[in-house]
């Protein structure tokens, strides 16, 4: 069964990614994570990708602050899906971070989602769809989940109307 890994450039990160692996641990999916890094260890980033991929990852989650190269570094050495989780790590509120991992040349896809902790869990909903293709199970776990959201707006919604 293919796993997803989540990837991150420094232990900081963990604060916003760890809401990708709540996620994927709620829709009971294998995963691995690691610190890795575009810049401080190249060599080993690509060898973990590499490895990972022959191992039957399917698909890669990176937070990406700062210089946020981590997504593209991992797209350049697979041809797994790549989801990129923009961090707000800097003065720019993650809006350079964003625009560096949707900036990506032609024929290397990466996958962006929304900055911070909702794209954190967003990348998770995403490899867990991407995957559920060819898992039916995985596809009925995300169908309960669904049904599950959608009960509890409509238990805040009669909330609500009780209140008014």
């Amino acid at each position: 069964m293919a796993w997803v890994a989540v990837l991150m450039g420094s232990e900081s990160d963990w604060q916003i990614m760890a809401n990708s692996v709540d996620v994927l641990k709620a829709l009971e999916l294998d995963y691995e994570v690691r610190i890795l890094s575009a810049h401080r260890t190249p060599e080993a980033t690509a060898a973990y990708v590499e490895e990972a991929g022959e191992r039957g990852c399917g698909v890669f989650i990176c937070g990406a602050g700062l210089a946020a190269h981590l997504a593209g570094a991992v797209a350049a050495h697979t041809l797994s899906p790549v989801i990129g989780v923009p961090l707000d790590a800097g003065g720019l509120g993650g809006m350079d971070a964003m625009l560096a991992t949707v900036q990506m040349p032609g024929g290397i896809p990466v996958a962006t989602v929304a900055i911070g902790k909702a794209g954190a869990k967003n990348a998770a909903y995403l490899a867990a769809q991407m995957l559920a293709i060819s898992d039916a199970d995985l596809r009925g776990r995300l169908i309960a989940e669904r049904a599950q959201t959608a009960q509890k707006v409509s238990v805040q919604n009669d909330q609500l109307q009780e209140r008014i």
